[in-house]
């Protein structure tokens, strides 16, 4: 059970990280981050003194009557654009829109180009409308997402200029930000990158200004004036972690990334954005302790951050350290009931809590974690499944398929239907109920018949049943579909080898699932079986002994020690399947082995 948290809490370490930032992130989302210090500093002062009201600069609209004219012709084109006539609509709006000089009307006959995918024509309406409204951000926006579309991106560059000459000199740095972020979406990156270094040069002494061209820098591969420019910003703001974050991107390597964080966290420890990016650093690196004392060092800044409780738990499951992860991970859950508007899942901290308990034995504890999910939430099927199998556990098998079958009222699509399916099914076949199992995943194939998921278990129960040809059938069916499944070739190869029958096909098979997943260590068991079964010994020796070394399974061990005693190792066989039933003492194919070779442990 260890084994399993730890490969579901390695899968879960980014999903908790996945909302904060890293040095590899794009270093504009941090942007607002360098503000804070500034704002708090100043909070005193804005309370003593009163507010200045800053309006923004606005276009004025033409002083015209609305005409019959004008109406006719709005109403006109907005008719023909609901009846599916997108040209006549969008000719009539924009000769409106020339005649009035209202830039509303441009607009209109731009988002009607837009809903008919022409982005040339909506180039042509956004023009216009630019040109009516020259402070427009929104005006501005859609110009630029369309001209990074077009051939002619060097088009912009006036109207970038002038708007940063108009703009305020407080707005001017995350101006430049947000003009970077827009020209990284051109199809040429260096006539962009061209573009912004242009129109930034007058503003050199701006931090943003280094900021951007750094990026810009780095968008085109260029990493040597990447970090120049990175340098040149933190010269100029030393305790921005803006410009660190950059710099980390951009640095030549994880070391020397590692270095500058690293550095600007001794000389600003409050840091909070830097230090969240250089924790979640460490879980890629798969450095966890590391990672774990980050994020405490985090959640005594705020100790009711869901991120950092989340990170923790997870952190501590991988670890290992179970009960500090179930403490984690239900203040994460408290935090979440008190902050109902968040917009979070707990499902994976539900679900992983409740593995926590089963690792401790305690099954009632797992069914009551799984009782905090509620219908609707993203993971409530999965929470369901997870229910059926507890359920299972403790020989509840009606109770189980209950669970199941309520999730289906829940389930919303077809990937969930299909997963509830397939959980019945193998809840039953490991109830030795393979009749039961075979109709349901009959049914299933009714409803998808060429999903090779169920064909796959299909012909698994099938071949339990004893209805070989049609789990034959089954198996070929899923080659068909998905030829590069080497499941389906080792499963029908296997079933052939143990029943010792048409050997030659059953290693081609085989032979055919080894090439395609060469370390798969099941594949490899089944190349040593059909092996054994062909009377070559010394191969089938080679092939079970190296089975066993990419994975020490019990079954593996099992024919890994028959080859062995056949072979006339029989001390060596005995150690293998004495280390087998202490793994799993109950085994069925290990029980059936030794009493069919009369062999005494």
């Amino acid at each position: 059970m260890k084994k399993t948290i730890a490969l579901i809490t390695s899968s879960l370490l980014l999903t908790a990280c996945a909302s904060l930032q890293q040095p590899g992130d794009k270093a504009d989302a941090q942007a607002a981050q360098d503000q804070k210090s500034a704002s708090a500093k100043s909070a005193a002062n804005r309370k003593k003194a009163p507010k200045a009201k800053v309006q923004p600069q606005e276009d004025a609209l033409p002083a015209l009557e609305l005409s019959e004219d004008i109406l006719y012709k709005v109403l006109t084109a907005e008719i023909a654009f609901q009846r599916g006539q997108w040209q006549s609509a969008y000719v009539t709006m924009l000769a409106a829109a020339q005649q009035t000089r209202d830039p509303r009307l441009a607009k209109r006959a731009a988002e009607m180009a837009v809903a008919a995918r022409q982005a040339g024509e909506a180039l042509v309406a956004v023009r216009l409308w630019t040109e009516l409204a020259p402070h427009s951000d929104e005006a501005l926006q859609n110009y630029l997402g369309l001209i990074m579309l077009s051939d002619s991106v060097d088009e912009i560059e006036p109207l970038l200029t002038q708007r940063l000459a108009d703009a305020a000199p407080q707005a001017r740095g995350p101006m430049i930000l947000q003009i970077q972020r827009l020209l990284s979406r051109a199809k040429d990156k260096q006539a962009s990158f061209t573009i912004l270094q242009n129109i930034t040069k007058p503003y050199g002494d701006l931090m943003e200004t280094h900021l951007a061209l750094a990026q810009g820098a780095f968008s085109i591969g260029d990493g040597a004036q990447a970090q120049r420019e990175a340098r040149a910003a933190l010269k100029i703001k030393p305790d921005s972690e803006l410009a660190v974050l950059t710099a980390a991107q951009v640095a030549s390597d994880n070391k020397e990334a590692t270095k500058l964080v690293t550095d600007f966290l001794r000389k600003y420890p409050d840091a909070r954005e830097v230090r969240v990016a250089y924790a979640r650093s460490l879980v890629e690196q798969k450095d966890y302790k590391q990672a774990r004392s980050q994020f405490e060092t985090l959640l005594k800044e705020d100790g009711e951050d869901a991120t950092t409780l989340f990170a923790l738990g997870v952190l501590s499951a991988q670890t290992e350290q179970l009960k500090d992860a179930e403490y984690y991970l239900q203040r994460y859950l408290q935090v979440l009931s008190a902050q109902p508007e968040e917009d979070r899942d707990p499902s994976q901290a539900i679900l992983l809590l409740s593995r926590i308990a089963e690792e401790r034995r305690d099954l009632d504890s797992a069914l009551r974690y799984l009782d905090q999910a509620e219908p609707g939430n993203e993971g409530y099927v999965n929470i369901q499944v997870r229910r059926a199998q507890l359920l299972a556990r403790k020989n509840d098998i009606e109770g189980a398929r209950k669970a199941l079958e309520g999730a289906q009222a829940e389930s919303a699509n077809d990937g969930e239907q299909l997963q509830l399916l397939l959980a019945e099914s193998s809840l039953l076949r490991d109830a030795n109920r393979n009749q039961e199992a075979a109709d349901v995943l009959k049914g299933g194939l009714e409803r998808f018949p060429n999903n090779t998921d169920l064909l796959y278990d299909y012909s698994m129960v099938l071949e339990k049943l004893g209805k070989y040809d049609e789990m034959e059938k089954s198996l070929r069916r899923v080659m068909q579909l998905a030829p590069g499944n080497q499941h389906a070739y080792n499963a029908l190869g296997y079933s052939l080898a143990d029943r010792n029958v048409r050997l030659p096909e059953a290693l081609e098979l085989i032979q055919k699932a080894a090439d395609m997943a060469p370390e798969d260590a099941f594949i490899a068991d089944s190349l040593g079986w059909v092996l054994f079964r062909m009377g070559r010994l010394e191969q089938a020796e080679t092939q079970m002994r190296r089975a066993y070394g990419l994975r020490p399974d019990v079954e593996i061990g099992v024919h890994l020690g028959e080859v062995l005693w056949t072979n006339g190792k029989q001390d060596e066989a005995r150690k293998v399947w004495r280390e087998a039933a202490a793994k799993e003492p109950s085994n069925e194919v290990l029980k059936s082995t030794l009493a069919r070779l009369n062999v005494k442990l």
